[in-house]
């Protein structure tokens, strides 16, 4: 990897975190909000009447709501108010440690349930098992975030880049994960849409993993 790119990295995370950090209260109060409508009853039973790529605009749209139609705060809520996990595992290589680093995270009850009704079956290849792609909403509007904030530069491409290098040599992970990549790029696309078509919601996109493998597949 170049220097420069690694610049552009570094850039990109600096300013990430710069804006959620000024950010931090209303934040707090849309992750809360997104995850106690994912726990709640309600959600629960749209979830046995509508596939999960209904759900997740369901929840998308709701998001667009609370946050009263401002798309950056409310992809943002997204991207933590998905993560379905309290901290980060962070091993760092030349300390020799692991550091736990803690997200924005409602208490362990509503968690633990919003976890559970989270959406699951994303891709055509979501893994059989009860996790599924759970993980990979955080992935989606992350990247959508970026790339609907960037205006001289799509980061949205380097952010999912560098959330997979950041993983392999940091936190307790193996290898890149190539369909964390994958849904890396659907979210930059879906939010370099989102710039020209407030209307778009994250099925259209995410169907596309699926329209292009079936496509070339016959």
């Amino acid at each position: 990897m170049t220097v420069r790119k690694l610049i552009i990295i570094f850039v990109e995370v600096f300013l990430f975190n710069a804006f959620a950090f000024s950010q931090q209260s209303s934040l707090s109060r849309s992750v809360n909000y997104l995850s106690e409508f994912i726990s709640s009853g309600y959600f629960k039973n749209l979830s046995k009447q509508n596939d999960d790529l209904s759900l997740v605009d369901t929840i998308y749209i709701r998001a667009l709501r609370f946050n009263k139609n401002n798309h950056s705060e409310a992809l943002l809520g997204l991207t933590f108010g998905t993560i379905p996990y309290k901290e980060i595992p962070i091993n760092i290589p030349l300390l020799d440690c692991i550091v736990n680093y803690p997200l924005i995270s409602h208490n362990d009850s509503i968690f633990t349930l919003k976890n559970g009704n989270l959406p699951r079956d994303l891709l055509f290849d979501t893994p059989e098992n009860d996790f599924g792609d759970k993980d990979k909403l955080a992935h989606f509007f992350g990247s959508a975030f970026i790339s609907y904030n960037s205006l001289f530069f799509d980061f949205g491409t380097v952010f999912g880049y560098f959330v997979e290098v950041f993983e392999e040599n940091f936190k307790v992970q193996s290898s890149i994960d190539e369909r964390d990549l994958i849904i890396n790029d659907l979210g930059r696309i879906f939010g370099k849409i989102l710039k020209e078509n407030r209307k778009i919601l994250p099925s259209s996109v995410l169907i596309l993993r699926s329209a292009f493998y079936f496509r070339y597949s016959l």
